[in-house]
């Protein structure tokens, strides 16, 4: 049966992580890290922590995850990822209740829209420290764990196309996502030699609620006009290569940016 890329249906798992712990950090509300947990789930996942800035929000996505999938084995951890103190307690709490972190997926970020011309300082250094410094801060700390721990594992990154495609009042957005490229492909050097893989998706245009919310509808229709297949991708979409990169299927890869995307132009 032929697939209608204008409407793609939801594509089940197929136990690409079996036996695999997974902590994914943005993972409350309705982006791409609740559309990883679910999926990593789907995918046989033996336990997963969540964690996310808004404690309610998250909270009510680890009682959803564990309804809606039956795993009993889903946790949660407030974490702001530009603090270095909650960023060590996130990947302490993963450790002591997954028994060791097999995979990272790294999906916080901050993005808003300003004109270069416009833009204060307080507003350039938010969006890179959650989106570029707080990545560096999740993989330091996984590294040092992975490595004493001595079982190798895998990262995964969130990373853009406009780390390589240039729009207007992204700026600061861009060259985070320019810099997580960047971090993605030298930590996975350094990262081989203790048997981690580190790669990076990056999605082109998701249309997740927040950004319904707060782009001007015109701006995203004529997004979506750009894109192949005349959409957005779904924040599943997403997630399915993020757990292909996590997954033993993309052994021989590291270091890696795949492109999430249709875009024509």
């Amino acid at each position: 049966m032929s697939i209608d890329l204008k409407r793609p249906e939801y594509v089940p798992g197929h136990g690409l992580l079996v036996g695999k712990s997974v902590l994914i950090t943005a993972a409350a509300g309705a982006g791409i890290g609740v559309a990883a947990a679910k999926k990593a789930i789907e995918e046989g996942c033996r336990a997963i922590v969540i964690s996310d800035i808004h404690e309610g929000r998250l909270q009510a996505s680890v009682e959803a995850l564990k309804a809606e999938t039956g795993l009993a084995a889903v946790w949660g951890q407030v974490c702001n990822v530009a603090e270095e103190e909650q960023v060590q307690a996130l990947i302490d709490f993963a450790e002591d209740r997954l028994q060791g972190v097999d995979v990272l997926i790294n999906n916080a970020g901050l993005g808003t829209s300003c004109a270069l011309i416009d833009m204060q300082d307080a507003e350039w250094h938010k969006v890179i420290d959650v989106t570029l410094t707080g990545t560096m801060r999740m993989t330091r700390h996984m590294l040092r764990v992975m490595k004493a721990r001595g079982k190798g594992g895998a990262i995964v990154n969130n990373a853009s196309v406009l780390g390589w495609r240039a729009q207007k009042e992204q700026a600061h957005y861009a060259a985070a996502k320019a810099g997580v490229m960047a971090l993605t492909r030298c930590s996975a050097l350094e990262a081989a030699e203790i048997n981690v893989r580190i790669n990076a998706v990056a999605p082109s245009l998701v249309l997740h609620p927040m950004l319904r919310k707060s782009a001007p509808e015109a701006l995203l229709e004529q997004l979506e006009a750009k894109e192949a297949f005349g959409r957005a991708a779904e924040a599943w979409e997403v997630a399915n290569v993020m757990i292909f990169l996590a997954s033993d299927y993309a052994s021989y890869m590291t270091g890696e940016i795949l492109p999430v995307s249709s875009q024509q132009a």
